[in-house]
């Protein structure tokens, strides 16, 4: 496969040096990031309408976020070792499309009225298996667009577009919920994923398909050749188990939020939406400074600190009074939390990618992604069920003790291994 070309060196205003990782990257760059705008626009929009259309209630709420991604996932399980065999862009538009399709059925039920919670819950199983499928194939997709030494970069921006969405996205969703409903929201989020498999189209490099060796690995391993390979590494080991529980713990609290601050507090949803869109402007700090940090400190030491003050800060949420205190208490907690996760996301993605070998990818990253959605919706049911029996502000308080235990899964710098490609993949399988 042939690589793009060697990264221009740019240096901008006040000597900060930027590096130009290429026209294929920034068209995925682009793609990506209209699809992450639409969904920052469409915050919650399934849970909203739950909520405010179908009025379901805190336990269904609670199950839309947690049976749909469960189905998703097993649905996605199959999918992985195909996704492996395929080029990755056409996976892509492909998972695109689906999520486009599946997201416009809801505004076309509701204008015909018959929208129901079952339709909100086979959309949200088949969005999230074919985000599973399309993130397994952008994984790979990335390694073969921009050189290893430019990974981190390339995760960084990534991961600044998607909390500069959220930072845009739902304060307008919000006012766009309150003007013209729920399902408004739902539609510019399918538009999206229309938009960006039109995008990917533009994304012009030549990409091979799996070699015969490849071939041979992947029907050989089948689909648990991911799970295989995370537990085999200690360091994907103790990263997977602690994002598991650390994004499980995390999620759990988005339905019992929507319960409390939109029914038992009274907060207007322009309201919900600057609570989670103000604090993402710190995601776009810690993603900027993520290859600095990482530079001046090192791998492992990011890690484990922004590993840790990620999951401190979560149990102030149990604490929300009403009024504009609430308010101030939702940014300021969410803003401490998604500061250190924008600079421990693009260190984890890129270490994930340096330990798996081309032919793993896809799989590895379904396997990944499998399990934290069966974490958060075993986890998010379990805190509807809790929220039902005593209430969103115990459930808060559960979540917000159980997530401070899980640094402790955070990996010793002993096991965080050095890139194994070259170590576990067959010969001349490179990612390139």
């Amino acid at each position: 496969m042939r690589r793009s070309r060697r990264p221009v060196v740019r240096r901008g205003r006040c000597g900060v040096v930027r590096r130009s990782l290429g026209r294929p990257f920034g068209r995925l760059w682009a793609a990506y990031a209209v699809s992450a705008y639409g969904s920052g626009l469409g915050f919650g929009a399934l849970a909203l309408t739950a909520v405010l259309v179908v009025h379901a209630s805190p336990a269904q709420v609670s199950a839309l976020s947690a049976v749909g991604p469960a189905v998703g996932a097993l649905i996605a399980v199959p999918l992985a070792p195909w996704v492996e065999r395929r080029r990755k862009r056409p996976v892509m538009i492909g998972m695109d499309l689906c999520r486009f399709a599946a997201m416009a059925s809801v505004p076309v039920a509701h204008a015909v009225g018959r929208l129901c919670f079952v339709q909100l819950l086979v959309v949200s199983a088949v969005v999230a298996a074919a985000k599973i499928a399309f993130n397994a194939a952008s994984g790979a997709f990335l390694k073969t667009l921009v050189s290893p030494r430019d990974l981190l970069v390339a995760n960084a921006r990534l991961e600044s577009t998607n909390w500069s969405s959220i930072a845009v996205g739902p304060p307008l969703g919000g006012a766009a919920t309150g003007a013209f409903g729920p399902v408004t929201t739902v539609l510019a989020d399918a538009l999206s994923y229309l938009l960006s498999a039109l995008g990917l189209t533009a994304v012009r490099t030549r990409e091979a398909p799996p070699r015969a060796t490849d071939e041979a690995r992947i029907r050989a391993g089948g689909t648990l050749d991911g799970w295989r390979h995370l537990l085999a590494r200690p360091g994907l080991r103790a990263l997977w188990l602690n994002n598991m529980l650390v994004a499980g713990l995390i999620m759990a609290t988005e339905p019992l939020l929507a319960v409390l601050l939109l029914r038992d507090l009274g907060f207007p949803p322009w309201q919900y939406g600057l609570a989670f869109a103000a604090p993402c402007l710190g995601g776009l700090v810690g993603s900027r400074l993520a290859r600095r940090v990482v530079t001046r400190y090192g791998r492992h030491r990011v890690l484990r600190t922004a590993g840790t003050l990620r999951a401190v800060w979560l149990i102030g949420l149990a604490f929300t009074p009403p009024g504009t205190a609430g308010l101030v208490t939702v940014i300021a907690v969410e803003l401490a939390i998604i500061v250190h996760m924008s600079l421990y996301t693009p260190v984890l993605a890129t270490y994930r990618l340096e330990q798996t070998p081309r032919h793993l990818i896809a799989r590895t990253l379904t396997a990944w992604s499998i399990g934290q959605q069966a974490a958060i919706a075993v986890l998010t049911a379990l805190a509807g069920l809790l929220a039902d029996a005593t209430g969103p502000r115990t459930a808060l308080t559960v979540a917000g003790l159980l997530i401070l235990a899980t640094p402790l899964l955070l990996p010793r710098r002993e096991s965080l291994a050095p890139a194994a490609e070259e170590a576990t993949a067959p010969a001349g399988s490179g990612a390139g």
